[in-house]
């Protein structure tokens, strides 16, 4: 069965985004090293899955356009390219490309895109849909990139669990542009 994976960029005190949703806290310095790691996830994957708050919010147009203005960086071309599937109750239909719309139960709609053939499936956020997948138990895999920078209040992606969630640490990797990545696997006892 494929894997639910989540990578997701945090501050150093849990946030992932400011109170209106900022990332202007993000340190913008990816090196070699790191950018291998976040391709490594993205090629290990063959799907994207996103909250609507997050691509109505722009994330979709801003990968399209850093594809278009930087063909040399792959990163954002695999981005375009991934089948993505964005989770939605609002939303009637999707006009962005390789792009189709969940509505149905959050869990189930989960467990049939892990039943499906391919590679992993991968979460970028945002931080409410994130909260939802976590409440459920629906991750298989965190890498927390966790920025030198805190900020005063924000959004957080572990407010929505009403019991203890324990981990098994799988790594930990101080970057040389000064992010760390933490990797672990939940802890189901």
């Amino acid at each position: 069965m494929r894997k639910v994976k989540l990578q997701m960029q945090m501050t150093i005190n849990g946030y992932v985004g400011g109170a209106n949703g900022e990332n202007d806290w993000m340190t913008w310095n990816p090196d070699d090293e790191l950018l291998a790691f976040m391709n490594s996830l993205i090629d290990s994957s063959d799907t994207l899955l996103l909250g609507r708050k997050l691509v109505t919010g722009g994330f979709i147009k801003h990968w399209e356009n850093a594809a278009e203005k930087n063909p040399d960086t792959p990163f954002a071309k695999k981005i375009v390219d991934i089948q993505k599937v964005v989770f939605t109750k609002t939303l009637d239909k999707s006009s962005w490309n390789n792009t189709t719309l969940a509505k149905g139960n959050l869990a189930e709609e989960i467990v049939n895109l892990k039943k499906q053939n391919g590679k992993d499936i991968i979460v970028f956020g945002g931080a409410g849909f994130v909260s939802s997948l976590i409440k459920e138990g629906l991750i298989d895999e965190y890498h927390l990139i966790v920025n030198p920078t805190a900020i005063g209040n924000g959004m957080t992606i572990f407010n929505s669990l009403d019991r203890i969630q324990k981990f098994s640490p799988v790594q930990a990797k101080l970057y040389p542009g000064g992010k760390t990545v933490l990797s672990y696997k939940p802890k189901n006892d």
